[in-house]
């Protein structure tokens, strides 16, 4: 044999730390790739943070891809037109929001910190009279008894405590989402070139796939963000719920977090339409229920449940652990990313399966 020498009468073979040696060969092979699962892994769970703000920017091109898309219907112009006419409206929207109620809206937001602070306070005094508790609450405890029940929005509160990140943040999607649904082609390209030749037609397909699931599950988000936010504004102000313009504003920013988003807004206008009275509290819960009756039984089966056939409890369970784990963001994005998900098993198990029958 090549590797074997004789020496002094005795053939010699290469030892165990001599890299010539096949079985060392093939156990350092295995070892790099454990070694480099492990490490990737490490890295991805350091790198949360930005890589969920990568996918918020793939989220954000999904929208305003949609909305060219679907401006695309009525205006036979070029893509880019369109695309601009997008972000225009997207930006002027905004814009009003901030112009028309923003004087409003702080002032509202202080009388609601005020107003939920005194209704929890109440609860507490109707519990210990009724002695519901047996050692009793006392006033110190409301603020921790706050961060045991609604824990979602205690994180939701720490992870936007600091304004300067958080607008940080959202510039930073904007920006990515912009320039990616400029030209979707060219990243899908150089998402592809990373893969074998043999296996990019697959990856085009998915790709597609998940394109049109991430936007038909976002329209879907979208409109049930306007249907509650509007809903609820509206609603709320004919009954004279007071703050019915920032508890709208909050409901429909909520309502991007299935399931733990309506529970958060939900307490919240009830708590200030109890603040009222009991009539007014009542019609509160009743403008609640209304709201998301229509968003749960007419908007979420008309769009997004044709798209994505994804069961609650897979949602609420994924975002329980996405927001545990990656804080508001992991929240925020929990949903998308096990829809990208689906649609990969999907693919990759069609793929597998026309592979066995070859």
């Amino acid at each position: 044999m090549a590797e074997e020498n004789v020496i002094a009468g005795h053939l010699e073979k290469p030892g165990p730390n001599e890299m010539r040696d096949p079985v060392i060969r093939h156990e350092l092979k295995r070892a790099v790739v454990w070694v480099g699962v492990v490490g990737g892994v490490a890295l991805m769970v350091f790198l949360s943070q930005p890589l969920l703000l990568i996918f918020g920017g793939v989220v954000f091109a999904a929208m305003l891809d949609g909305g060219t898309r679907l401006l695309g219907r009525i205006l036979p112009i070029g893509r880019g037109w369109r695309l601009m006419l997008v972000v225009i409206g997207v930006i002027a929207f905004l814009g009003w929001i901030i112009y028309f109620t923003g004087s409003t809206l702080a002032d509202q937001a202080e009388a609601l910190r005020v107003t939920v602070t005194t209704q929890v306070e109440k609860l507490i005094a109707y519990a210990n009279s009724h002695h519901l508790f047996d050692n009793g609450i006392d006033g110190g405890q409301v603020t921790e008894i706050g961060k045991q029940v609604m824990g979602s929005i205690g994180r939701v509160t720490s992870a936007v405590s600091t304004v300067v990140g958080a607008v940080t943040s959202g510039v930073m999607i904007v920006v990515i989402g912009v320039f990616l649904a400029i030209e979707p082609r060219l990243y899908e390209r150089g998402v592809a070139w990373m893969f074998p030749v043999d296996r990019r037609l697959h990856l085009y397909a998915t790709l597609q796939d998940m394109g049109f699931t991430l936007r038909r599950l976002m329209a879907g988000r979208l409109l049930g963000m306007a249907v509650e936010g509007f809903g609820t504004w509206i609603l709320l102000s004919i009954g004279g719920v007071p703050m019915a313009a920032l508890l709208g504003i909050l409901t429909g920013l909520f309502a991007f977090l299935p399931n733990i988003g309506s529970i958060i807004s939900g307490v919240l206008i009830i708590l200030v339409g109890f603040s009222g009275g009991v009539d007014m509290g009542l019609y509160a819960l009743g403008v609640y229920l209304v709201v998301q009756i229509v968003d749960g039984y007419l908007i979420v089966p008309m769009v997004a449940k044709r798209s994505v056939d994804l069961a609650p409890a897979l949602i609420l369970g994924a975002q329980l652990l996405f927001g545990a784990a990656f804080g508001l963001l992991g929240l925020m994005f929990a949903d998308p990313i096990v829809a990208m998900l689906k649609v990969g098993l999907e693919h990759g198990s069609k793929d597998a399966q026309a592979r066995a029958e070859e």
